[in-house]
């Protein structure tokens, strides 16, 4: 079976988005489909386009059984809401022309079915062109509802004339696709709202893709880094607007009388720098920048506690791809997410979640773990089997391939 990738963020960008989109190519270019990826040249998570890709003009290559093409877009240093918009639209643009040589080529090449991974939906027209010129079904993969989470975060107002028509346009291209896939219950239900027919929607998770537990604990991270034998509460990942991080450094402040708690944040990202000034004077928190994929299990295990901030409104907007990691690990997660929410539901049982932006409260469920050794063992042993059963690779791009193939047959 032909498949068609249209997705901004690819390998090697190891967090977020382009880890599993590259995944899901070569997962599926290993189940035998035959897969041409369309996507961006890295730069995420520094937003500036790593070396060795800069070169202008598109890049070719074959990775791991898939037929790349990287296509030249617009990377802001200070990613604000329009600039990202021009970001996003501008890889639409570098993503059309080879979306139409695709298209119009030899016809036992073209896609049976295109996946245009969102964000970026501004590039879900240059797939639905790909779709209709080769004859093809279109499938969106929705990752984060960009427009709501722009909104939360406000990056973009909420409000007004412009906000009603931007969800318009959301609206009007998810229903486009023949199918339309997502990443948590809950977001398969904002769909529904959406207006997306439920036979039109299906749960495709993100996984766990981070190497097994180290059974040192992370005893080289402690050394590297000066920890000797205090206990971690750990955040990992990209530091941006909708992922709240403030309130670890406010955590930090207002635990600073523990001498058995170090806080560590490693990553990168926009809002970096204004965190680590927010942390001035502080000596039980740290800085690192992002680490390398083949030491995720060592700094994943290095941890007691992690840390899984996120804004009010943001919970059913986007499932953090970096949870699936925390719970295979086998250590509990202190979470900010609401009743109800499907953040709250997926920590519920392998650690404590409290109220977004809730400081106070937050620092409280980091004491009563490292106060309850019992409580912390029990939940890390629950987190562990729920990533196991849920957040299983193969397991969902073994139902990734089944439903394509599915879809093939109708």
């Amino acid at each position: 079976m032909r498949l068609a990738i249209v997705g901004l963020n690819y390998a090697p960008e190891e967090i977020g988005i382009g880890a599993f989109t590259s995944g899901m190519a070569r997962g599926l270019a290993a189940r035998e489909f035959a897969v041409r990826a369309i996507v961006g040249k890295p730069y995420y998570p520094q937003w500036q386009v790593w070396e060795g890709f800069a070169r202008p003009g598109w890049l070719a290559a074959r990775e791991d059984g898939v037929e790349i093409t990287r296509c030249p877009h617009y990377v802001p240093a200070r990613p604000s809401g329009l600039k990202r918009i021009v970001h996003l639209a501008s890889f639409a643009a570098g993503a059309l022309a080879p979306a139409l040589r695709l298209a119009l080529g030899r016809k036992d090449q073209r896609p049976e079915t295109v996946i245009c991974v969102a964000p970026a939906l501004l590039s879900v027209p240059v797939a639905w062109l790909l779709a209709r010129l080769a004859g093809a079904r279109l499938w969106i993969h929705v990752q984060d509802f960009e427009v709501e989470a722009a909104f939360a975060t406000g990056l973009v107002d909420g409000y007004g004339r412009a906000a009603r028509l931007a969800r318009g346009v959301e609206n009007r291209l998810l229903r486009l696709a023949d199918r339309v896939t997502t990443i948590s219950p809950q977001m398969c239900a904002r769909l529904h709202d959406k207006g997306i027919a439920a036979e039109q929607v299906s749960e495709v998770r993100n996984w766990a893709n981070a190497p097994a537990p180290d059974p040192a604990a992370g005893a080289a991270y402690r050394a590297e880094w000066g920890l000797g034998t205090r206990r971690v509460a750990l955040y990992s990942g990209n530091i941006a607007n909708k992922q709240g991080i403030e309130i670890v450094v406010a955590a930090a402040r207002l635990l600073a009388d523990r001498g058995d708690l170090h806080f560590v944040v490693c990553g990168e990202g926009p809002n970096r720098a204004r965190l680590q000034a927010l942390a001035a004077g502080l000596t039980n928190i740290s800085f690192h920048d992002l680490q390398p994929a083949a030491r995720m299990g060592e700094l994943l295990s290095l941890a007691a506690i992690h840390l899984l901030p996120q804004i009010a409104g943001a919970a059913d907007l986007v499932l953090p791809s970096k949870l699936a990691n925390m719970l295979h690990s086998g250590r509990p997660v202190v979470a900010t997410a609401e009743p109800g929410t499907g953040l709250h539901g997926e920590v519920e049982g392998c650690g404590l979640t409290t109220p977004p932006g809730d400081a106070a409260a937050f620092a409280a469920a980091i004491a009563r773990l490292l106060d309850d050794p019992v409580l912390a063992e029990e939940l890390g042993a629950a987190a562990r089997e729920r990533g196991h059963e849920r957040w299983s690779q193969d397991a969902v791009l073994d139902r990734l391939a089944a439903l394509l193939r599915e879809e093939d047959t109708r």
